[in-house]
């Protein structure tokens, strides 16, 4: 059955998650308008719709960091996908230089929550 993506809910643009798909890591999350998201499927490397360009552009196309799909599956409302990726090149993600974009850790204490949680 083919999936129909809804490119409505986020005014024609999709979220699109990235991860490595030998270890899970989770590696960037993107933005794909229609045009970008068949691209990505059509030629098997992540394009993404700047949204401070405007335009397309092809994750890794200057730097060598390209990122190879493995496979894509879409989330059960069908707004967001998952992109299953290689990285090619140095294993360079993000523009910080880092395998993932992920790098900032939040104030959060684990136990602190549960312990207010446990509480009510």
């Amino acid at each position: 059955m083919k999936q129909q993506i809804d490119f409505d809910k986020m005014q024609g643009l999709l979220p699109a998650i990235v991860q490595d798909a030998a270890s899970g890591e989770v590696l960037m999350l993107g933005f794909m308008n229609r045009e970008a998201f068949e691209q990505t499927l059509r030629d098997g490397y992540v394009t993404f719709f700047s949204r401070t360009r405007n335009q397309l552009w092809t994750k890794g196309e200057t730097s060598g960091n390209r990122l190879e799909v493995v496979s894509a599956a879409t989330d059960c409302d069908c707004d967001t996908v998952l992109l299953r990726v290689r990285v090619l090149g140095e294993g360079v993600v993000c523009h910080q230089g880092t395998r993932s974009c992920f790098t900032q850790n939040l104030p959060y204490r684990a136990d602190e929550a549960l312990a207010k949680r446990s509480l009510t």
